[in-house]
């Protein structure tokens, strides 16, 4: 149990570059992939598929892609940010602002930052990430009495979870890359990889062996006295 817990506990973003001479080990991915499998799924609908890209042609063909920072994305970012650690472990939520770039800490500043910006290639994000795993969501699978198919889509997070925490028990390291699900990275990513119109990629995720250790980051989360409510909303504590 505490061996669990543990692996909970030190799973975190791989955002430092990955080797991308040093593919993972298809044993590993297999394990990463029944992981997957065994995720719960409202009605046992199994409404997730997952592309496996690790050919480098097409790796640098999605590496190519272009995503735009939009203003949006940049004050939705900066309301989640602390500006020192002290503020951060009090908040007990959110991000440091030392994870993003300096110009995007002025919030009367991030509609020119938008405007100015360049789209950025995905292989800046991908950083030589040497396997991703696309895992795209069938609508056509949706989960009777769920309306917008919440249940559907709160399985593809345990989908997630699984591997996650399959990958970090194997040393691989594991990145979410968001942008998979944002047009217009998303239209351009189903072009290349000949995926049918019905489905929608939920997240991408890239995995491999970083290149050196992980910058040292304050990582918080709230007490468990914070979230819980005893028998009626309002009753904290639980003795």
């Amino acid at each position: 149990m505490q061996e669990i817990l543990k692996l909970m506990r030190e799973r975190q973003s791989a955002r430092a570059p990955f080797d991308s001479e040093r593919p993972v080990a298809k044993r590993d991915l297999k394990q990463i992939l029944e992981a997957a499998r065994w995720s719960p799924t409202p009605h046992n609908m199994q409404n997730f598929d997952i592309v496996i890209v690790d050919d480098k042609k097409l790796l640098k063909k999605i590496g190519n892609i272009k995503s735009p920072i939009t203003e949006e994305f940049l004050r939705e970012n900066y309301e989640q940010l602390s500006f020192s650690e002290e503020e951060l472990l009090q908040k007990k939520v959110g991000l440091l602002v030392t994870v993003f770039p300096h110009e995007w800490r002025n919030p009367a500043k991030l509609g020119a930052v938008a405007r100015k910006s360049v789209p950025f290639p995905l292989s800046q994000t991908i950083q030589g990430g040497p396997t991703i795993l696309i895992v795209i969501y069938d609508s056509r699978k949706r989960a009777p009495a769920s309306e917008g198919d919440f249940l559907g889509i709160i399985s593809l997070g345990c989908v997630m979870e699984n591997m996650w925490l399959m990958a970090q028990s194997l040393g691989v390291g594991f990145h979410i890359i968001s942008d998979f699900g944002e047009n217009p990275v998303e239209k351009e990513t189903k072009r290349i990889l000949n995926m049918p119109e019905y489905v929608k990629i939920a997240f991408g995720c890239r995995l491999g062996y970083p290149v050196s250790k992980p910058a040292r980051r304050l990582r918080v989360r709230r007490d468990v006295k914070d979230f819980i409510h005893y028998n009626l909303f309002g009753n904290k504590g639980l003795d």
